[in-house]
């Protein structure tokens, strides 16, 4: 950029600024859930298109992904990004295996990642991993696929009928993903022991799939 003022309808500007971050991410941000001097852990970071702008920011940033290729993407936007940050903060982990610290960041994320579990145990052992790491008082942030609103267009494996609850489905985007609805996600709070923050939120992309966002306390 130039040092002219940036322009806040450019989207080539936006876009360096925010990077890919989720939109309800974002919100958590507006809300003044994510602040200067914590640390944040981007439980399934991908590339980190959710953290580029919490490493801009200035947050302490950890990451972990099971995608090597992904990973070296995020070591590199580090380097870019906020330099001062260690490159041991991001490795390449399982969620159900994960050799991290207990209880040592502020926020957890975990966004896209939790809808690739093989079953129900697979689902809860990713979830624990991720939980683990969050200090009490943390905020615990999940974007996953959801059945919600679109019940009557998944074809059930494992013998379910219909959409009965959670399990593996194939969507209408060709994809196959675990899915979990409402009362799952409602009891898993409860084993957990957090507090939902926000009414869960689902977006359906009407023919292809839905997301659900889940906002814990611990």
């Amino acid at each position: 950029m130039t040092g002219r003022a940036p322009d806040p309808f450019d989207p080539l500007e936006l876009a360096e600024l925010f990077g890919g971050i989720d939109i309800y991410l974002f919100d958590q941000l507006v809300k003044g859930r994510i602040r200067r001097g914590m640390r944040v852990f981007d439980a399934g970071s991908g590339a980190g298109r959710n953290v580029a702008y919490l490493m801009r920011a200035g947050l302490d940033v950890a990451a972990t992904d099971r995608d090597p290729g992904a990973l070296a993407a995020l070591v590199d936007l580090a380097s870019r990004a906020a330099p001062g940050l260690d490159s041991s903060n991001f490795r390449v982990d399982l969620l159900e295996d994960l050799d991290v610290p207990a209880e040592s960041a502020d926020v957890v994320l975990c966004i896209a990642v939790l809808h690739f579990a093989r079953d129900e145990a697979h689902f809860r052992a990713m979830l624990d991993g991720a939980w683990r790491v969050l200090r009490p008082g943390g905020l615990f942030f999940a974007r996953l696929a959801s059945t919600v609103g679109v019940e009557a267009l998944l074809r059930p494996f494992g013998g379910q009928v219909g959409a009965p609850g959670p399990g593996r489905y194939g969507l209408p985007d060709g994809t196959e993903r675990f899915l979990v609805d409402e009362g799952f996600l409602a009891d898993e709070a409860r084993r957990l022991g957090g507090e939902l923050l926000d009414p869960l939120k689902t977006s359906v992309v009407h023919g292809q799939r839905a997301m659900t966002t889940w906002v814990l306390r611990k």
